[in-house]
């Protein structure tokens, strides 16, 4: 099937800003082009194929220049301290939210922000509430550090995905410790409103739970949308959250490594501290505080045409699959730029990913990743060219139309 290619400019920001060629990205070291065959488009990994924004390149750049590849420094002692500022300016900025760079942990390392915590305020055999479907990395913390997931099901309510916190009533138990919350969601895409958030806070206040609050694709949220960070509900509630976030996501930086952990109160971090040592953390590398540093106090411009792009590459999706395979549910994702693709009215006998990827060569991230019995779902990752995306779309539709 041939889709009419759609482009939808960046002023400014350069004529390929959006349209890289493929024989570009595929010229990349990154795992998105690598990791499948030749003939294979990937819409799987959490990575834009945009440029990067050019304050981000000119501090690379610099330090390039200069050879700069020693252990950074700021202020006469670790540049971790610049990342924690550009963080706390940057939350005030965006969200209101004041808060101090003290309470500030840099990390390389998102998914070990969330491992970190886990081992800080729990022990093995504890419960750790979880919405899912879920970011893989959550479901291998919580199994790994012999934690019991407490499930919170997102479910499908005709218009987009909802949870209800009245049915974990009977699953939280006294060694229930731990709340993982994704905001905006990953990867049904929902951005939460005051009364959900609201609701989650009621019951870590009640049951006294950690908060561990991933808000990594908090830039990314449409049609009007506003993040409210979860710490920002109230003292009590701050008192109990960890939130982590980065800037690899919304400015597409992932392979720079480098991400905060943010604490309620000077009393949590020091909790977490006393369990889990700063030199087990590790450092940042100065390219990454650097790329950092840059992407959260000069990128805007770059951002704000991303934020104009996606909701646009979201509408086509949704545009193909309900012209051409109404039997594929998905919602608008209100954040994020991934798809949650439900493909079981179109009965097919193999796993959705393995059926597009052998029928259709397009890579999705396997649903049964997220959920065990989600193998007839997939996350599609739309953050690419319209011309690329259509490609994608075109396979699929394909496929699916083939299928016997």
């Amino acid at each position: 099937m041939a889709l009419a290619a759609r482009t939808v400019g960046a002023t400014g920001l350069g004529a390929n800003f959006f349209d890289l060629p493929e024989s570009v990205l595929r010229s990349r070291r990154n795992s998105k082009w690598n990791a499948y065959g030749p003939d294979i488009l990937p819409a799987f990994v959490a990575e834009m194929d945009f440029a990067v924004a050019e304050p981000i390149q000119d501090a690379i750049r610099r330090a390039v220049a200069a050879g700069d590849y020693g252990y950074p420094q700021y202020k006469g002692g670790k540049a971790e301290p610049r990342v924690a500022e550009a963080f706390v300016a940057r939350m005030e900025r965006r969200f209101g939210w004041k808060t101090d760079p003290s309470l500030v942990q840099v990390v390389a390392d998102l998914v070990q922000g969330t491992f970190a915590p886990l081992l800080a305020f729990s022990e093995p055999g504890d419960g750790v509430i979880l919405q899912v479907p879920a970011y893989p990395p959550f479901h291998e913390a919580i199994a790994t550090t012999k934690r019991e997931l407490t499930p919170l099901t997102m479910r499908d309510a005709g218009t987009r995905h909802v949870f209800d916190v009245t049915e974990l009533d009977d699953r939280i138990g006294p060694r229930t410790r731990i709340l993982i919350l994704c905001n905006p969601q990953n990867p049904t895409g929902r951005v939460f409103d005051h009364a959900e958030l609201s609701a989650l806070a009621r019951l870590a206040i009640e049951r006294d739970l950690i908060v561990v609050a991933d808000e990594i694709h908090s830039d990314l949220v449409y049609d009007g949308r506003k993040h409210i960070p979860f710490a920002t509900l109230g003292p009590e509630i701050a008192a109990r959250t960890v939130t982590i976030t980065s800037a690899t996501k919304s400015f597409n930086i992932p392979g720079l490594r480098c991400g905060v952990m943010h604490f309620g109160t000077p009393e949590l971090r020091q909790r977490f501290a006393n369990t889990i040592p700063a030199r087990l953390l590790g450092g940042c590398s100065g390219l990454g505080i650097d790329a950092t540093v840059a992407a959260w106090t000069s990128c805007d411009q770059w951002l704000d045409a991303v934020v104009a792009h996606l909701p646009a590459a979201r509408d086509r999706v949704l545009e193909v699959l309900r012209a051409e395979l109404p039997e594929v549910r998905c919602h608008a994702p209100e954040g994020t730029y991934l798809a949650w693709l439900d493909f079981r009215e179109l009965h097919l006998e193999v796993p959705a990913f393995q059926f597009f990827h052998d029928h259709a060569r397009v890579a999705l991230s396997p649903g049964e990743n997220f959920q065990p019995g989600c193998a007839q779902f997939a996350r599609l990752n739309f953050a690419t060219s319209m011309p690329i995306l259509d490609r994608i779309l075109g396979r699929m539709v394909d496929a699916a139309k083939k299928r016997t």
